[in-house]
């Protein structure tokens, strides 16, 4: 994770989870506390700024400082109120956003940057994985509504 550029949420997740495991093992204090669905208002604060900062990007200790909760509980709170990690969730919304402009006709390394992404090739590593071809194909085909939604599908509650 930390040699792809583009990456660093889904960096920053990851490592704030395994020095929490870390401490947990060296403190031999029991396992992490339980994030409860009543977290939902740090959860979707968290959301938001995902969604404001699209192209951006969140920087999560900054957002848990915030907020004031520890970055981890931030992790856990998002994840357990939404079903997945706020990286896979701003990648969805990430995709989402370049599908849009693939179809409006923008060129694929415009795109790319415009929703987020380090280059084309971070956007065509996502974009296989979450509909199953690549923006050239998608941008031909133009076939928006044959996409299955489960796969490219963000939760939100709004």
């Amino acid at each position: 994770m930390l040699a792809r550029p583009g990456e660093e949420l889904e960096s920053q997740s990851r490592l704030a989870l395994i020095v929490q495991r870390l401490h947990e093992h060296l403190r031999d204090r029991g396992p992490a506390p339980v994030v409860r669905r009543l977290d939902r208002p740090v959860a979707r604060k968290l959301r938001d700024r995902l969604d404001e900062q699209l192209v951006t990007g969140v920087d999560l200790d900054k957002a848990a400082a915030d907020l004031d909760v520890a970055t981890t509980y931030l992790i856990r709170a998002f994840t357990a109120s939404y079903g997945l990690p706020p990286h896979r969730y701003l990648t969805g919304r990430r995709v989402d956003r370049a599908r849009r402009l693939l179809l409006a006709g923008m060129p694929i390394a415009e795109a790319a940057v415009a929703s987020g992404f380090y280059d084309q090739a971070h956007l065509t590593r996502h974009l296989r994985r979450m509909i199953g071809t690549t923006p050239a194909r998608f941008q031909s085909s133009g076939r928006s509504s044959a996409i299955p939604v489960a796969l490219g599908a963000v939760p939100t509650d709004r």
